[in-house]
């Protein structure tokens, strides 16, 4: 017997089938993270969000690029087999490469600078990899540019090394395809989606997708205070993983319908609110997203379907985000956000300091590029096919490799039916299929 629940619950716990398939490797642990229902104190009951918890992963989202980046660059000839790859990170991508090159048999060199937290860089060094610190910020580009610098200079010393370039990769942004096929498999429609912007991978990747099968969707850039991405001055930034000093190629900004930024009190005050309400949280990303998610819930019309993506959990932030003297140290405590974000009408109308929105979103550089599938589309194939008639309701089982989850109400009375193409190891296996429909 199914329960049948109110649209704003989640299915009680032991609704779901377990999933029963043992992991070969540690690369197929990536993929298939679950949804959490979110809702007070960001938004009133029944006006959440569904946050994706991608710190399900073994190292956090950034597991899903690094492993799609080494594998296509192995499957073009530019990774020869047991080649060293040199990337920079601030944490989570050096988590992930450490995946990859345990996974494909090559020595990784994450370079990264002192704001790194100390527990992630032992990590990494468990875990095989080699951590290279830059000690000086580029006087015009900040750490990410000094960083870049260093992996120019190791990559001219290292015959056959190979840099996956994050900020410029296109296979960063397919990489996330399969992220929205499990979206639209757990959800049945999504009508806002909100992400944090770094390199642009994710908010490109898992867009695109989404749009070929709801056109009509929004897209909520969150960034950093202090971070040019948007065309904000540039600016020392204290959360780590969130944001840019450079301007990232993968940034799609034609696809946002808005953005907003978030400064590091106002991250910490949603980040504190989630472990205390809902257990489940993250770092700074995450709760920057977490915080604009709320206010989109409670902006938008009631039973508007909105997906916020958590790129990580909290363990690398214990001794920033979770500790108390730390964030007195920083002037981080006390500071309740406000209800609403301050608006400017041009990205670069003036420097923020605070929670603020803006919802005309260009390029700062006014560069000319294809659309996000243009640059994303190799490596990862998901054909999303919608059909007129039939519907699903929260509740409703949905079929996604074996195992039931969350359906919802496709936009306009559709079924929605996505196919996942991706060659073993990595998030999904070959040929599985995510269903969205009444059964």
């Amino acid at each position: 017997m199914h329960l049948s629940l109110p649209a704003y619950l989640p299915e009680p716990v032991g609704t779901r089938t377990p999933r029963r398939r043992t992991a070969r490797r540690p690369a197929h642990l990536v993929g298939d993270t679950p949804v959490l229902w979110v809702d007070e104190p960001f938004a009133p009951p029944g006006r959440g969000f569904h946050a994706k918890l991608e710190g399900a992963n073994p190292g956090g989202i950034k597991d899903r690029p690094a492993l799609h980046m080494v594998r296509e660059a192995r499957r073009r000839g530019e990774l020869a087999p047991g080649a060293p790859i040199v990337e920079s990170s601030s944490g989570t991508l050096g988590l992930g490469l450490a995946l990859a090159g345990l996974t494909h048999g090559h020595p990784v060199t994450v370079v990264t600078d002192p704001g790194m937290e100390p527990a992630v860089a032992r990590l990494l060094t468990a875990r095989g990899t080699r951590v290279v610190q830059v000690t000086e910020p580029h006087p015009e580009g900040g750490w990410q540019e000094a960083r870049r610098a260093r992996v120019a200079e190791l990559l001219a010393r290292t015959p056959g090394a190979y840099c996956p370039d994050q900020y410029r990769n296109p296979d960063n942004v397919a990489a996330y395809r399969p992220l929205a096929a499990e979206l639209i498999a757990q959800l049945g429609r999504v009508e806002v989606l909100v992400a944090a912007v770094g390199t642009g991978g994710h908010s490109a990747g898992v867009s695109a997708v989404l749009r070929e099968a709801f056109p009509r969707l929004t897209l909520i850039g969150v960034d950093s205070v202090g971070s040019a991405i948007f065309g904000q001055p540039a600016g020392p930034r204290l959360m780590r993983g969130l944001g840019s000093s450079i301007h990232p190629d993968n940034v799609d900004y034609a696809a946002f319908t808005e953005v907003h930024w978030v400064a590091p009190a106002e991250a910490v005050w949603a980040c504190r609110a989630l472990a205390r309400r809902h257990y489940v949280s993250g770092g700074w990303s995450v709760g920057a997203v977490a915080l604009v998610a709320g206010w989109a819930a409670r902006t938008h019309a009631a039973g508007t379907r909105i997906a916020a993506i958590f790129p990580d959990g909290p363990h690398r932030y214990l001794g920033t985000v979770y500790d108390d003297a730390w964030c007195h140290d920083h002037g981080l405590l006390g500071r309740t956000p406000p209800p609403d974000p301050d608006d400017i009408t041009e990205p670069d109308a003036h420097p923020v300091t605070r929670w603020t929105r803006c919802d005309r979103v260009r390029d700062p550089l006014a560069r000319e590029r294809g659309t996000a599938r243009d640059r994303g589309a190799a490596g990862v194939g998901v054909g999303v096919r919608v059909e007129a008639g039939s519907q699903a309701e929260v509740g409703d089982q949905v079929e996604t490799e074996g195992r039931p989850g969350v359906g919802g109400q496709a936009q306009g009375g559709v079924r929605v039916e996505v196919e996942v193409r991706v060659k073993a190891g990595d998030q999904e296996e070959p040929g599985s299929r995510a269903k969205a429909g009444s059964r």
